[in-house]
């Protein structure tokens, strides 16, 4: 039995990544679910996972090329990781020590500068903590980590594989 294509498969990793946005934007205007600071880069990770995905399906490259999209779905994607390992983290402290709720992903972005803002996002707030979805007992930011690490590893081997 043969592989299929690291065209098809890439093409699969973009799908899969289009699935995760498509569930992100049902839980918020469906669900009713707004989005913290780190859900949103979570979705900016998820994104760009899409687009590098797309992009190597496109291009369909060979050897050297396969490689260098393998290695950038496994940065994005680790990228991607870590950020939702901090939310969950920031979700499994004890409640006397979780910090503050703080402004909004909006406001932080349009009133600091970038390295300020990206630190008031990344030292999280109230809002990050709080766990309003589950599915069989994991949060959101679990599944995505689950899913970003998922599609990674998935990626890297796609790209390093024998064709």
């Amino acid at each position: 039995m043969s592989m299929p294509s690291r065209r098809l498969l890439n093409l699969a990793g973009f799908l899969a990544c289009a699935g995760m946005m498509g569930f992100a934007l049902y839980a918020q205007y469906v669900l009713l679910l707004d989005p913290c600071p780190l859900c949103v880069f979570q979705r900016f990770a998820t994104i760009l996972l899409g687009i590098v995905f797309l992009a190597a399906a496109l291009h369909d490259p060979q050897a050297v090329g396969a490689r260098v999209y393998g290695a950038l779905a496994g940065l994005v994607a680790a990228c991607g990781v870590a950020i939702a390992g901090w939310h969950v983290y920031l979700q499994n402290l004890p409640s006397d020590e979780v910090p503050s709720c703080g402004p909004g992903f909006e406001y932080i972005m349009s009133n600091f500068a970038l390295f300020d803002a990206l630190g008031m996002i990344f030292q999280g707030s109230g809002e990050c903590a709080e766990v309003l979805w589950r599915l069989f007992g994991l949060s959101m930011p679990t599944w995505v980590a689950i899913g970003l690490g998922g599609l990674g590893i998935a990626g890297v081997w796609n790209g390093f594989r024998r064709s």
